[in-house]
């Protein structure tokens, strides 16, 4: 199954870091993701972002965007 679908979507990422602060680092969204019990797909998809920091969820999204 291709990234962005089904348990990958940005809506289910989204779901695992419901509450999240920002800014934040890559390794601060993988441990929040992790926290809130992700499945391993979504941590993985978190994981192969770009590493840098993240402003907002729109912004994390872009990023979950640009690797897919």
């Amino acid at each position: 199954m291709p990234r962005g679908m089904g348990g990958q979507s940005p809506s289910n990422i989204a779901h695992y870091l419901k509450g999240i602060n920002f800014p934040c680092n890559k390794q601060d969204i993988v441990d929040y993701a992790e926290d809130n019990n992700a499945p391993d797909e979504i941590v993985q998809v978190i994981e192969d972002l770009p590493d840098q920091e993240y402003s907002s969820m729109a912004d994390l999204m872009q990023g979950v965007g640009q690797i897919e």
